[in-house]
């Protein structure tokens, strides 16, 4: 099945007979059979005609709609993914603190250990290395403390901390070019930054829409606070995923020359990719997404990252329906 990602301005998507049509500005024309699309990414302006739509929704394909620089717009969808006794269960233990809480700390937990792999294995070997090394070691301690947490407020201070390290540590591995000062949001202040802002807005999507194919409430989350239109249970979820795709994606990319400082426009408004290098950062991620993983440990099946994303949720969707928190296993990597 395809994820189609449509990056030139001006494009069209239509419809002929069993087929969708994406013709560029300049009158090229692909043809993709329908069955085979499982989700479609459009960044900036594309155009999509009605009928494209209808067709998009009746085969039950997601299209989620990106500025040019990459800001996430909005999702379209159709509403076949309900399941209202497994959601009325679901609010029940979001707000139940005992499940809440171990939950969130498997999942912290696990994102820290990531984090700690992720950081091992680009650690560099110059006089940078002593310095990683020290991070890391904070890293444990933040982690030590999480077995000992009595509430999410605890929690989330420890992962905080670990947070910082890990950012500081990263910019220590990185080339010169794209050294960096911390995270930065929104707008991503660096090109290091700019590529991480991008993957997570995607992965968060990626995770949105295995949660809801899992019939669960994408807002109805166990970590983070609820908010307005935030899909707090996605934020929950890819806490875990994070370094493992968008992390090391953004670092083979840097550091194995894939992409270079002057493929990114710097504005008023934050620092983003260009065309070219979008394209790139595009083809890696869902390289990596592809990659065959045996990291979940409870099943010896080697699966791409994108298929163990989707057992994921399913884990998570079995933890809501017996209500026990240990069946959720976080991924860990080595």
């Amino acid at each position: 099945m395809s994820y189609i990602y449509i990056t030139e301005q001006g494009s069209k998507i239509s419809v002929e007979g069993g087929y969708c049509t994406v013709t560029s500005a300049n009158e090229m024309k692909r043809l993709i059979p329908i069955e085979t699309i499982e989700y479609v990414s459009l960044f900036g302006n594309i155009n999509l005609t009605t009928p494209a739509l209808q067709m998009f929704m009746k085969n039950n394909i997601t299209v989620t709609l990106y500025s040019k620089t990459g800001a996430y717009f909005g999702r379209i969808m159709s509403n076949e993914n309900v399941n209202i006794l497994r959601q009325r269960k679901q609010f029940r233990l979001s707000g139940d603190t005992e499940f809440s809480l171990n939950i969130a700390k498997r999942i912290i937990d696990a994102k820290i250990h990531n984090q700690s792999v992720v950081l091992n294995r680009y650690c560099p070997e110059n006089e940078n290395a002593d310095k990683v090394k020290e991070m890391l070691h904070q890293m444990k301690i933040a982690a030590k403390g999480i077995a000992e947490c009595t509430d999410i407020d605890r929690l989330i201070g420890y992962e905080g901390a670990a947070a910082r390290c890990y950012f500081t540590g990263l910019s220590l591995c990185v080339d010169d070019d794209f050294k960096f000062s911390g995270r930065s949001r929104r707008p991503p202040k660096d090109e290091f930054n700019s590529m991480l802002s991008l993957g997570y807005s995607m992965l968060m999507n990626e995770i949105y829409g295995v949660l809801e194919g899992k019939r669960l409430n994408v807002y109805a989350g166990f970590l983070h606070r609820d908010r307005e239109r935030h899909p707090t249970l996605a934020s929950d979820m890819m806490e875990e995923w994070r370094s493992v795709i968008v992390d090391s994606t953004v670092l083979s990319l840097i550091n194995g020359h894939e992409v270079k400082k002057d493929g990114f426009t710097r504005t008023n408004n934050g620092v983003f990719l260009d065309d070219k290098t979008l394209k790139i950062f595009l083809k890696k991620y869902e390289g990596k997404l592809r990659t065959s993983t045996s990291y979940l440990a409870y099943t010896n099946e080697r699966q791409s990252f994108r298929r163990a994303l989707w057992t994921q949720a399913s884990m998570l969707a079995k933890a809501v329906d017996n209500e026990r928190f240990d069946i959720y296993e976080p991924i860990r990597i080595r």
